[in-house]
């Protein structure tokens, strides 16, 4: 398989051992309950009898073998991450570091972006502004006026727009560099399911490999 196609089983990986997990944390699957109902405290010609309380939920009777398929799975995705690391160490280009610098250039860009979408505004603020004057009585008194409000950038807009161009271009060429990565880099991992699988699918043929029916 390759680097894409891993990565793709890496989270099927991680959602079936989510759904083991959620299986085994429910304590009506994990316990067995019988009620004795004493019915010879009441008759002494009657027989106590033994209920068992058994949950309509999947997997009730095969927990050991759930748990048994989840450290399964443990084991194939610690199998499965030491192949794409070997196969990330085989490529000319450290993956992990190239992948979050293009992250941080492509949000830099779309700062960048941001600030060259600003043009130069004026409005008029009717009544945004106060001030204090005498009146004929000779005493003083508040009065409000227009306010002539003018935004300008505040930047070199030529030396944003070089910076945009030149993350753009580089991002751009990263991206389908990784790209290329993904589906040529060979991992050196044999998936023991169709990644297609449902959960149940899968735990049917660990079971059957295991000669458990």
């Amino acid at each position: 398989m390759n680097l894409k196609e891993a990565f793709r089983f890496q989270n099927k990986l991680q959602a079936f051992l989510e759904e083991g997990q959620r299986i085994l944390s429910r304590e009506s699957n994990i316990t067995r309950v019988e009620n004795t109902y004493l019915r010879r405290k009441v008759m002494a010609e009657a027989q106590n009898e033994t209920v068992l309380i058994a949950p309509e939920t999947d997997y009730y009777d095969r927990i050991t073998d759930v748990a048994r398929f989840l450290v399964w799975l443990l084991e194939q995705k610690e199998a499965l991450y030491a192949a794409i690391r070997e196969a990330k160490a085989a490529q000319t280009i450290d993956i992990d570091s190239e992948v979050s610098l293009n992250a941080c250039r492509q949000s830099v860009a779309q700062t960048f972006r941001q600030m060259n979408g600003l043009r130069a505004s004026e409005q008029i603020i009717s009544g945004g502004g106060t001030g204090y004057r005498f009146n004929a009585d000779g005493n003083q008194v508040s009065y409000r006026c227009d306010v002539k409000r003018v935004t300008t950038i505040n930047f070199d807009r030529s030396v944003i727009r070089r910076e945009l161009t030149r993350l753009n271009k580089k991002a751009d060429e990263t991206s389908a560099a990784l790209d290329l990565c993904t589906v040529t880099a060979q991992v050196d991992f044999r998936p023991p399911f169709n990644v297609n699988d449902s959960f149940d699918d899968a735990f049917q043929g660990f079971l059957a490999d295991a000669g458990r029916p």
